[in-house]
């Protein structure tokens, strides 16, 4: 694995993958933040599979606030982290299980309608092709190739000064 991530060019698509995937959550998570309109209730109210009894519960009057709140800063969140290559671990995970969320609202399965959803899936949608392109990331972390992480690794090693 070792030899694996010396290789400079897959280094260097797996950093221009993480960035593209954390300006997706960013943006979908600054549009949410601006936009005083925008509400999770009616993708979860119209939930399916076998949890949908669950997302419904989340509509809830006084839960739908915090279920909004909460998606909005998860999705920020892993922006940044991935987008800056910092906690990017940290980032893949709540990216990796806020997007199951997301496929099991809406499970593409061919025996239920697919409603609230773009386009007609069999199984696999964007949800779970973006979910196994975050577990790459979170095999492949290159925080400490190119973001923040490298930055402040360089930056420490260079404080380090041998003293007389």
């Amino acid at each position: 694995m070792t030899e694996l991530l010396q290789r400079e060019p897959l280094l260097k698509s797996v950093v221009f993958l993480r960035i593209l995937i954390g300006w997706h959550f960013l943006y979908e998570g600054v549009i949410k933040l601006f936009n005083p309109d925008w509400t999770a209730f009616g993708y979860l109210a119209t939930a399916q599979g076998p949890f949908r009894s669950l997302f419904i519960a989340l509509t809830g009057e006084g839960t739908i606030g915090w279920v909004d709140t909460l998606n909005t800063i998860t999705l920020i969140f892993i922006g940044i982290t991935l987008i800056l290559g910092i906690f990017e671990k940290w980032g893949a995970i709540a990216g990796m299980v806020l997007l199951l969320m997301y496929y099991f609202a809406h499970p593409p399965f061919p025996w239920l309608e697919q409603r609230n959803v773009e386009g007609s899936y069999w199984f696999v949608n964007k949800n779970l092709i973006e979910l196994a392109a975050l577990w790459v990331l979170y095999q492949i972390p290159t925080s400490s190739y190119f973001g923040l992480n490298y930055l402040l690794k360089r930056e420490h090693k260079t404080i380090k000064t041998p003293q007389s």
